[in-house]
C-alpha cells in the first residue's frame, strides 16, 4: 500500500510542477489522474519505498542533473562537428561496458543517460553479468575497461548513491 501512496505523490508533484498556474480545477484533475496512474501501474513500480525517506538521495540527483546536461552537450558538439565535416572518419560499432549497479531503476536510468547522450545507444542490458552493450558512434577503445571508464563511469558513480 505505501508504494502506491508514493507513486501517487510522485505524479501529483509532476503534474503540479507541469500546470505553472495551479488552479483548482488543475489539482483535481492532477488527483483523479494520479489515481488512476495508481490503479492501473501501482504494482509495476516503486519496490524500495524507504529509499524516498533519504534526503541526501535527492541532493545527489540534483547534483546528476548538471552532470547529465554537461555530458549531454559535449556529446552533441562532437555529432553536429562530425556531421558538419563529413570528410572526418567515423569508427562505430557496439562495444561492452562494465556496470557494477544493480537494480533496475538504476541500471534503467543509466541504459537511458547512455542512450540520451547522442552518439551513444544502449542496445542491450546483461543485468545477471553486469554488462551493457553500447553502440557507440566513435569506438574509441575496445577494451571494456577503458570503454567502460569513457561511457559509464561518470554516471554510474552518481547513480549508485542515489538508487542503491
Amino acid at each position: 500500500m505505501s508504494r502506491k501512496i508514493v507513486l501517487f505523490i510522485f505524479g501529483f508533484v509532476a503534474w503540479a510542477l507541469l500546470n505553472w498556474i495551479p488552479d483548482w480545477q488543475h489539482l483535481l484533475v492532477g488527483v483523479f489522474v494520479s489515481a488512476l496512474v495508481v490503479f492501473l501501474t501501482g504494482d509495476f513500480f516503486v519496490k524500495r519505498t524507504h529509499l524516498f525517506a533519504h534526503p541526501g538521495r535527492y541532493l545527489w540527483f540534483l547534483y546528476y542533473i548538471p552532470i547529465f546536461a554537461w555530458e549531454c552537450f559535449k556529446a552533441n558538439i562532437d555529432v553536429a562537428y562530425r556531421v558538419i565535416h563529413p570528410d572526418l572518419p567515423i569508427h562505430p560499432g557496439i562495444v561492452k561496458v562494465r556496470t557494477t549497479l544493480t537494480s533496475d531503476t538504476a541500471l534503467t536510468f543509466l541504459a537511458n543517460s547512455i542512450t540520451l547522450t547522442p552518439g551513444t545507444l544502449t542496445v542491450d542490458v546483461d543485468k545477471e553479468n553486469g554488462y551493457l552493450y553500447i553502440h557507440w558512434i566513435e569506438v574509441k577503445d575496445k577494451d571494456i575497461n577503458k570503454a567502460t571508464k569513457l561511457i559509464v563511469e561518470k554516471f554510474e558513480k552518481i547513480l549508485k548513491r542515489i538508487f542503491e
